[in-house]
């Protein structure tokens, strides 16, 4: 049995890993699980993932790997070229760094605005198998947070051609993932600095942006 990647065209997080591989150029089989429909939460998914969640990368032994660091290591350990985390112990710090920053203060609020304030994730607010309710609140906090987080990323890239220093990595993919999720979420605003600067005309000229 092949390597396969569990995906779903529209979610963040799995297009986070597809980038990757395509970065890599590992042609890994996807195999789509419909959000909408419900085929995350269906028994036939759950037995891959109990979690319930997007991506899922699964071995040829039939053994899953989850969460896109995860993946991305695993794959990186395989196919080390291009490297993608870092070439020295600095560059694969800072990589680490601006991948857990986008995550934790870009993805998370975004995530924490769209899923308390959209009627589509009424009973959805958190992915996953338990049905938490909405909590309006979160979504105004959410909503500062990436407005306060867009201009830091401005910042940043104004310094550096890429968010983690001269290397494209796998922040830039997260990073990537976050800006073009403003558009979802109809915030896009926040980051029109960054949509007409060099790097997101880069990211969008890359093969890998439409993985």
């Amino acid at each position: 049995m092949p390597m396969k990647l569990y995906s779903y065209p529209a979610a963040p997080s799995a297009r986070r890993a597809r980038m990757f591989m395509a970065e890599k150029g590992v042609p890994v089989p996807i195999e789509n699980v419909d959000l909408r429909q419900g085929e995350h939460l269906a028994p036939k998914y759950l037995a891959i993932n109990p979690q319930g969640l997007v991506p899922t990368l699964q071995l040829e032994d039939g053994t899953t790997i989850t969460e896109n660091i995860a993946i991305a290591v695993y794959l990186e350990a395989l196919f080390p070229s291009p490297p993608l985390l870092g070439s020295n112990p600095l560059q694969c710090a800072r990589v680490m760094q601006w991948n857990a920053r986008i995550e934790l203060e870009g993805l998370i609020p975004l995530a924490d605005y769209l899923r308390n304030s959209h009627p589509a994730f009424g009973h959805r607010a958190l992915p996953g198998v338990v049905p938490y309710e909405q909590i309006a609140p979160l979504a105004e906090r959410g909503r500062d947070r990436v407005e306060r987080f867009a201009k830091i990323l401005e910042v940043r890239l104004a310094e550096q051609p890429y968010l983690a220093g001269d290397d494209f990595s796998l922040a830039d993919i997260t990073g990537i993932a976050f800006i073009d999720m403003l558009s979802m979420a109809k915030l896009s605003a926040v980051a029109a600095p960054i949509l007409q600067g060099s790097w997101y005309h880069h990211m969008r000229n890359r093969a890998s942006y439409a993985a």
